[in-house]
């Protein structure tokens, strides 16, 4: 079974190790993958020590242009 995540909960979790390699008095390993699915959703999988996966839905580009041009603190 799997659970579709907000794009939020990925960023979230890579803030949170990030912060924890920082901590850490060693070595440290931090790697992300993105990989396309169908039905306009994305896996993300962080690779810190273990496997943090996430299927995140991604809103089809127009929306994304719409809603960037209509922000404009966001990036181009």
């Amino acid at each position: 079974m799997q659970r579709n995540f907000r794009p939020g909960a990925p960023k979230k979790q890579l803030e949170a190790l990030f912060d924890d390699l920082l901590r850490h008095d060693g070595f440290g390993d931090l790697r992300v993958e993105i990989r396309l699915l169908k039905r306009g959703q994305k896996e993300v999988i962080i690779y810190c020590g273990k496997q943090y996966r996430y299927v995140v839905d991604v809103p089809p580009r127009d929306a994304l242009a719409a809603a960037s041009a209509s922000d404009p603190t966001q990036p181009p």
